[in-house]
């Protein structure tokens, strides 16, 4: 950890003659847009992915009259079309589980008064008049909500309310009247249909919980939160931009 602590730090010292006092800050989102950059190739491949499945739609309809009465032959038969095309439905997943170990590493560098068993000097660094390694209940108990450093994180808020909004909009917009992978009409339902459609419901809400992540952890991690969201919604615009409104599964929102 100490290791990746100096590498944010000599990027920080690059970045400080355009950035000065905020120079940090920025060395975070430029991290953050690196590593966004390094799972660019797996975000294409679950795009890719998506669109396959949504081609599947026809079939699946198919196979729903087919065995509508029969949950479990139609779930298999699903599962067997997916094989047979080569589709996996995890294949969107991975793009959010690469970039967990960059989250909770900025979480951990700027939580711990400690790196090493040394000082930490990481959490010596601000966002204009907010400390990297705190949170808003710090800010709010510094000045309030319209304080120096409450400003700061009112203006995070309000580009996570607008991506929010975004993905909000979007989602719903591709899971209208999308068919549930392994769901039937008439007479049977396969199993765990209406979990799915449960999730179908949930799912637009999900990019509404950034705000949550941004006001409970340290600045730093929060940065990150925001800088990943905002990518990930342009990165999703223009990889599914040719995406026929209802195709299954709509990219969920992620971080």
């Amino acid at each position: 950890m100490s290791f990746i602590a100096d590498l944010v730090a000599r990027l920080a010292d690059l970045l400080e003659p355009l950035f000065h006092g905020s120079a940090m800050a920025a060395a975070i989102v430029l991290v953050t847009a690196c590593v966004r950059l390094l799972i660019h190739p797996l975000s294409r491949a679950a795009a890719r992915g998506q669109k396959a499945r949504a081609k599947l739609n026809p079939q699946i309809a198919a196979l729903r009259e087919k065995h509508g009465k029969n949950p479990e032959k139609l779930q298999k038969a699903v599962l067997e079309l997916h094989r047979k095309e080569q589709v996996s439905p995890l294949a969107g997943c991975l793009p959010g589980l690469f970039q967990l170990p960059a989250f909770f590493l900025l979480y951990h560098l700027f939580s711990n008064s400690k790196i090493g068993g040394e000082a930490n000097e990481l959490l010596g660094h601000e966002l204009l008049a907010a400390p990297l390694g705190g949170r808003w209940a710090d800010a709010l108990g510094d000045g309030g909500p319209f304080g120096a450093a409450g400003l700061v994180y009112l203006a995070l808020f309000a580009l996570v309310a607008a991506v929010a909004t975004f993905n909000f909009r979007r989602t719903k917009r591709q899971l209208a009247g999308s068919p549930l992978p392994g769901g039937a009409s008439g007479g049977g339902q396969a199993p765990g249909a209406e979990a799915m459609a449960a999730m179908s419901k949930f799912m637009p809400f999900l990019s509404f919980f950034t705000l949550v992540t941004v006001a409970v952890v340290p600045l730093a991690a929060a940065l990150y939160v925001v800088t990943s969201s905002t990518w990930a919604a342009v990165e999703r615009a223009v990889l599914y931009r040719d995406m026929p409104q209802g195709a299954a599964g709509a990219a969920a929102p992620a971080m």
